[in-house]
């Protein structure tokens, strides 16, 4: 680093020195943006850092542009269709009028009858012709069309959203920037903001927003420092405070123009990344951002609330929802956050379609659509659920539906229609039925699918066209992004609805499809970990392949799951999971009995003996109030339930096929890798 100074003009460069209003700054390169750092400083003996930032989090923002992308290019092709189908219509309109006023033109005029102002002619008429003054009246008291831009004004208009003046209609005729506003709603340094700024070029205006006028200045600096000043719009103000002005913004707007379509304040794309929960922001940004498809993007790193057991008052007063303890509570965690965005929007008639979900390092990170639609918020109810959870015990889980969306055939017998009503309950006892500990209660939470695989595939197509000096995480980026793809397990029921919509392109079986897809839920909402369910049993952990190919080998499907290493996504059930690592002991690890605690967990998974009546379940000895003490009341039911399918799954035979198991090669991520066999059930 040279210990030469330079002004705010310069041309940024990493590295560089940064003087500016007696302060020396350092420039910090991040993609194609340039931050300026100020120089720790010295207090009371204490190094004081002025800025803080976090490397760590580029794969975040990596990410984010890249899905900004990939959703950007989308909305811009939507409105530009849009924006065309609008001039057809008022072109269609304006002609319709010219026909009008040349089909009602009188035979013989009369001076009396001749209009005192020349009527305007119609484009293909070859002789003149004048209209009557009443209907002459009556398009000057229609609505204006949109003028249309002139070559000068187009010309304006572009060099303006670049930061250039006019050039005065000299150069070649220019096509208007359709406008992509996107907030970043706490700056801080306004990292984000610089980097969106630069590498998304079809974003006419980032707005970069923080309450301390000191980060402003420092939004300032940096953007004076990148030549953005122009693009970048510095607003100091509370994040809620300025959605919730975009809010009221767009109300008497709206109201004014009596529902005719305009320009709108609400933003294309809103970025909440705050320290800590997002939760207190997510009224005010679903409805500041656009409801006809707007993108929001919420990081939450208060994993300590959403993914542990230590705190759920705070987790049931943020998301509204309780987490569970278990190894998958990662997953948990983002199905909570999804579920806090869903209900905040559904207040207004706005229905969430989750596009990429991930929990990656502290946090979490969700991308989802909001849109304007009162019919999908109704399926609502049918979408969340609750978790049974053995979290003290074995950690199996089964799910239970707050409400059921029912198709049915509409009295025509032509189509379908969803009824929306109660769900029977319980799905479980208070006992597993695995290990006979007590069961928990977690959520409600988001039931249906966390990722869209049409968006994560266009996602990882902008990943593998971004340059690796732009973005560093670049191969990281892919990996998650590919793993998220594969974790998609569709149902029997969604792979019959996708036969049908390939094989039949009617309107009415494409919008019936439509509405199953908005009723789907995740039949496989979470993962398990090999090595957990191991340390339950207390053998050896089986290779990753092992387990894979023993599942794939029994007709289930198998694939990794992008929460946490070594995890794995199945539709088998938790009965054929322990099936499975039962027969792994048998033939592979065997235990040593004499260590395993009678009546302990292991004990009972590994059928080794019924406990006496002396010997608590292990939860019962870890609480001290008995109430997971197992009976033999309670294990004879447990065995009178469902013996022919527990029978079946006795007979099924295992082999640890470890070659079956191997994961295909990745160097192919435009589609996911093949996870196994559908299981004929």
């Amino acid at each position: 680093m040279s210990d030469t100074t330079h002004d705010l003009s310069a041309t940024p460069a990493a590295g560089q020195r940064i003087k500016h209003d007696n302060v020396v700054y350092t420039t910090v390169k991040e993609g194609l943006a340039h931050i300026l750092v100020p120089e720790n400083t010295t207090k009371d003996g204490q190094t004081v850092q002025q800025v803080f930032y976090n490397p760590i989090q580029q794969f975040n923002r990596d990410l984010t542009i890249l899905a900004m992308k990939a959703y950007g290019k989308e909305r811009i092709a939507l409105k530009q269709a849009a924006s065309k189908a609008r001039a057809n219509k008022f072109a269609d309109k304006k002609r319709k009028r010219r026909e009008q006023v040349q089909g009602e033109q009188p035979s013989i005029e009369t001076p009396m009858e001749r209009p005192t102002k020349s009527p305007k002619l119609d484009e293909n008429a070859t002789e003149s012709t004048e209209a009557p003054a009443d209907i002459a009246m009556a398009d000057a008291t229609e609505e204006p069309a949109p003028e249309e831009p002139t070559e000068s004004k187009q010309e304006a208009t572009v060099d303006a959203e670049a930061g250039a003046p006019a050039t005065g209609g000299t150069e070649a005729k220019k096509e208007p920037q359709i406008p992509f506003t996107i907030l970043d709603a706490l700056s801080a340094s306004g990292l984000r903001a610089l980097r969106y700024a630069h590498e998304i070029p079809f974003a006419t205006t980032i707005t970069a927003n923080d309450i301390l006028k000191a980060a402003a200045a420092a939004i300032g600096r940096n953007a004076t420092h990148n030549g953005l000043q122009n693009k970048i719009n510095i607003s100091v103000d509370d994040a809620l405070a300025h959605m919730y002005n975009v809010v009221v913004k767009e109300l008497r707007r709206v109201s004014l123009s009596k529902n005719k379509p305009g320009a709108s304040d609400k933003y294309d794309i809103i970025d909440l990344d705050p320290y800590g929960s997002a939760a207190p922001f997510l009224d005010a940004a679903v409805q500041a951002v656009r409801d006809d498809g707007g993108l929001l993007c919420v990081t939450c790193t208060d994993s300590g609330v959403w993914a542990s057991n230590g705190y759920p008052e705070k987790c049931y007063s943020l998301y509204g929802g309780i987490p569970v303890k278990g190894w998958y509570s990662h997953e948990v965690g983002i199905r909570l956050i999804l579920h806090a965005i869903e209900t905040s929007a559904a207040r207004y008639g706005l229905a969430m379609e989750p596009l990429l979900s991930l929990s990656v390092d502290y946090y979490s990170r969700v991308f989802v659509r909001i849109r304007k639609s009162p019919s999908m918020v109704k399926f609502q109810g049918g979408k969340n659920m609750v978790v049974y959870s053995c979290g003290t015990g074995c950690g199996a889980w089964t799910t239970q539906l707050l409400m059921k969306n029912k198709p049915a055939p509409n009295k025509k017998g032509d189509g379908m229609f969803y009824k929306h009503g109660f769900t029977r309950a319980p799905t479980t006892g208070t006992s597993c039925e695995h290990c006979g500990s007590t069961m928990h209660l977690a959520g409600p939470m988001y039931a249906g699918r966390i990722h869209s695989p049409e968006f994560v595939k266009k996602v990882i197509a902008e990943t593998e066209e971004a340059p690796t000096e732009i973005y560093g995480t670049k191969d990281r980026i892919r990996g998650v992004l590919q793993t998220a793809l594969e974790e998609f397990l569709p149902s029997p029921e969604e792979m019959e609805a996708e036969s049908k919509e390939n094989g039949d392109s009617t309107k009415k079986l494409k919008k019936s499809l439509t509405e199953a897809q908005v009723a789907a839920i995740d039949p496989y909402p979470f993962f398990f970990h090999p090595a957990h369910v191991s340390g339950v049993l207390h053998c050896a952990s089986p290779p990753e392949n092992a387990v894979r190919g023993a599942l794939l080998g029994l007709g289930y499907r198998a694939t990794r799951s992008h929460c946490k290493p070594g995890s794995m996504k199945t539709d088998a059930p938790w009965s054929v999971i322990w099936h499975v690592f039962r027969e792994w002991v048998r033939q592979k690890a065997p235990v040593k009995e004499a260590n395993i605690k009678p009546g302990s967990v292991a004990y009972r998974l590994l059928g080794l003996g019924k406990p006496s009546a002396e010997d608590p379940a292990p939860d019962a000895a870890e609480n001290g109030n008995g109430e997971n003490q197992v009976t033999d009341k309670t294990e004879d039911a447990m065995s009178d339930e469902k013996p022919a399918e527990e029978d079946a799954v006795k007979k099924l035979e295992v082999v640890f096929n470890e070659q079956l198991g191997q994961y295909p090669d990745r160097k192919n991520c435009s589609a996911p890798a093949d996870a196994g066999p559908l299981h004929p059930r």
